[in-house]
């Protein structure tokens, strides 16, 4: 399992931003549940769960984009 490092922050997080990490945790858990089941589908299944993957609104980069916003 591959790990992002990332350096601890300086100051103490807000109670929302422990949250929102929070929610990315779930997320990552949820992508890993989805790639196991990847395993279980045809082609013509992988190819449906792949179009609505890529339409699925917001997206990460929807998400990563908003942070770098600022």
């Amino acid at each position: 399992m591959n790990f992002i490092p990332y350096e601890a922050p300086t100051m103490p997080l807000s109670g929302e931003a422990i949250r929102l990490m929070n929610y990315i945790d779930d997320v990552s858990v949820t992508l890993r549940r989805i790639l196991t089941g990847v395993a279980t589908l045809d082609d013509d299944e992988r190819a449906l769960v792949s179009a609505h993957l890529a339409q699925a609104k917001p997206s990460a980069q929807n998400v990563l984009d908003a942070l770098k916003a600022k």
